[in-house]
């Protein structure tokens, strides 16, 4: 892993308001030490890996999840195969508890199979685990989910939501970068990705800065978070991460949630459709499209429309419900013809 980033800010903090007020909200990742360290489960894991175990399965009811399995040769790094028209591990349905054993069977192992659960909502699979497992005063919509895995590395990548990321079994290293650094991170396909997010492609335990030399630039701007078991990450919405797992069996418990309304819909949506209705026009075109954009959205204020009577706003006032569903009609007419 390149070693030039910075540290993320850390804070010593309880589960008590004091760090909400200070963190939810910022624009900055913070790395909260102990913020989960009285968990049980956290606890267990301290203990051992064992002790972890028979924990998570006192909830275990039988659950399936979704879960990757990637060879010895990809050590731990889910990713595209060579020619990028699959990916170089397989996904399954099956048995938490199958998933359980093949992390016990391996967990000696010099070159183990890469094993990993992601983003498996925690209720469901295991459930009654959040009352003695979870952190308060977190907005209401806020979706709790469970990872866990042996040594793996997810390819850095950005989520809309702000995000809570609690380790509660093992280590975890992330590499952060803001939004901005995109063009630095070479990011791979939109629509075609291991999990749904558009990932980097540069490989970062050895990066090919033949290929890739931007990366360099971008790692002038990274910072680097190392979290133990009971430790949290706070990372702000579209911050991109790269996350390493660094013991033989890691869990971490995520929270996330969007200080939008869910009628808003997914920002990826207006990305998709302008590639394909601005991407194409001649360059004088989209640079107008580029200034009507910057009027009526990214540098928007009330003197926009100030000179229309409010009755008359159309799509152009403000967005609620209603509105929001009047425009989704719309686009969608549009879109059929």
């Amino acid at each position: 892993m390149p070693t030039a980033a910075a540290s993320v800010r850390e804070l010593n903090a309880a589960d008590t308001s004091a760090w909400r007020e200070s963190v939810l909200g910022s624009t900055e990742p913070v790395l909260l030490r102990g913020l989960v360290a009285q968990w049980p489960l956290v606890r267990a894991g301290v203990q051992s890996m064992a002790a972890a175990l028979a924990y998570l399965r006192g909830y275990y009811r039988n659950a399936t999840v979704g879960a990757w399995f990637g060879p010895p040769a990809i050590q731990g790094r889910f990713f595209y195969n060579d020619d990028f028209t699959g990916f170089n591990y397989q996904a399954s349905m099956l048995k938490l508890e199958a998933v359980f054993e093949a992390l016990e069977r391996h967990q000696h192992d010099a070159e183990p199979p890469a094993v990993y659960v992601g983003s498996t909502t925690i209720d469901t699979c295991l459930p009654g685990l959040r009352a003695e497992n979870d952190v308060t005063g977190l907005p209401a919509d806020a979706l709790a989910s469970i990872w866990l895995g042996n040594r793996t590395r997810i390819a850095a990548h950005y989520d809309m939501p702000d995000n809570l990321a609690c380790v509660a079994v093992g280590r975890r290293r992330f590499t952060l970068f803001p939004p901005a650094e995109l063009p630095n991170l070479y990011g791979g396909p939109l629509e075609f990705t291991p999990a749904g997010q558009q990932i980097s492609l540069v490989d970062f335990a050895a990066p090919d800065y033949a290929r890739f030399p931007r990366f360099a630039e971008a790692l002038r701007s990274a910072r680097v978070a190392e979290l133990d078991a009971g430790d949290a990450l706070y990372i702000p919405g579209m911050w991109w991460h790269h996350v390493e797992a660094l013991e033989p069996f890691n869990v971490l418990v995520n929270y996330w949630w969007q200080s939008v309304p869910a009628w808003m819909g997914a920002p990826v949506s207006v990305l998709l459709h302008a590639l394909l209705v601005l991407s194409g026009l001649p360059r004088e075109q989209r640079t107008a499209w580029r200034e009507i954009l910057d009027h009526y959205v990214f540098a928007a204020d009330d003197a926009a429309v100030a000179h229309i009577p409010a009755r008359a706003r159309g799509v152009l006032g403000p967005i609620d419900e209603n509105r929001a569903r009047s425009l989704r009609a719309l686009l969608l007419k549009q879109l059929n013809r």
